[in-house]
């Protein structure tokens, strides 16, 4: 059966306020030599599956233990090392979905939900990191008795609980300039190595495709839009008057000094191909038809910066880690928990 490694979390530090992300690292899913498996005889009889633990208003069953601890063994082995005896493994499996019950429960209650883009995203992660592409991975899934479904589920499940831990972690947890100059203080002098990079200014008109909007009519108003500007009339001007963008439109389309990485790919690339003053045709990404104006572009050293952007995640992942602990005790007890073993 093809077992997943553990997942491996990265968290980093936004800009905006004091959020814990917490997402699916690059590790992937191992297969492990598969054991065959002899079917019952017709004498065996079959056990009836059983509620094994009761959280709050949700119910773990005995088959998910049991298929949660395979995959425990499974993953042991694949590291080369002996697991413990399976009784032994029992309760502390056992414990950890509890939790991860509780959090999926908090999930549900607050309505979260998963993207659909960002969940096929790390799916095809999962399979590029086994040197497969996604109709191959499915299809050895498929081989070692599992499913492509079944790992988008389990994947789901996983978001839906860093969703809930960005919204509680990032709570409790702050990292402030004085951190920062501590932990410098004590490390040992720079070795005045610097780092530039290329910040363009830029501003947009954005015409979204909505329920009363088709894909020919979004990209006709864009091409409208551009049509005035190319005209002679004032770009901010059409981009309040047309660009969906509320964000930006109010401020005439600006977006304000961009580095690379800071938009989606199809908008970055066309940004790219301008020279300051052009304007762009109508660029087509997930959010809608773009049309691009860049202004001006400039070089900035951000050695500095990035240097106290890595030490802030640095502090802010430690102080995360361990606040998570205390966090799950913390609901731990303050949910209903009836184990059954």
């Amino acid at each position: 059966m093809m077992m997943r490694k553990m997942w491996r979390d990265r968290a980093k530090h936004l800009s905006m306020g004091s959020a814990l992300v917490l997402c699916l690292g690059a590790a992937g899913l191992v297969a492990p030599k598969v054991q065959a498996q002899q079917a019952p005889s017709s004498g065996e009889r079959q056990t009836l599956d059983r509620i094994v633990a009761v959280v709050n208003d949700g119910a773990i069953m005995h088959s998910e233990l049991e298929k949660r601890l395979d995959r425990v063994i499974n993953q042991i082995e694949a590291q080369g090392s002996t697991p413990p005896p399976r009784e032994q493994l029992e309760e502390q499996v056992l414990e950890r979905m509890v939790v991860e019950e509780i959090q999926l429960q908090m999930a549900r209650d607050a309505n979260l939900s998963v993207d659909e883009t960002e969940l096929n995203r790390q799916v095809r992660a999962i399979a590029e990191s086994n040197g497969m592409s996604l109709e191959a991975f499915a299809d050895r899934l498929e081989e070692d008795g599992t499913s492509l479904a079944q790992v988008r589920e389990e994947v789901r499940r996983e978001l839906l609980m860093r969703q809930v831990q960005q919204r509680q972690i990032g709570q409790r947890v702050s990292v402030d300039e004085r951190d920062i100059e501590r932990f410098l203080s004590q490390q040992s002098p720079s070795s005045g190595d610097t780092s530039m990079i290329e910040e363009t200014r830029v501003r947009h008109i954005l015409v979204e495709i909505n329920p009363t909007r088709d894909e020919e009519q979004a990209r006709a108003r864009a091409l409208q839009a551009r049509e005035r500007v190319m005209q002679g009339e004032d770009f901010a001007s059409v981009a309040r008057d047309m660009s969906d963008d509320g964000g930006s439109a109010l401020s005439g389309g600006s977006l304000g000094w961009l580095r690379p990485g800071q938009t989606v790919p199809a908008f970055e690339q066309a940004m790219s191909e301008l020279e300051p003053g052009e304007v762009s045709a109508p660029v087509r990404s997930q959010f809608g038809y773009h049309v691009i104006e860049v202004l001006e572009r400039r070089r900035e050293d951000v050695s500095d910066e990035a240097r106290r952007e890595q030490v802030r995640q640095a502090i802010f992942q430690r102080r995360a880690n361990e606040e998570m602990g205390a966090w799950q005790q913390e609901i731990r007890s303050q949910a209903f928990v009836d184990i059954r073993l």
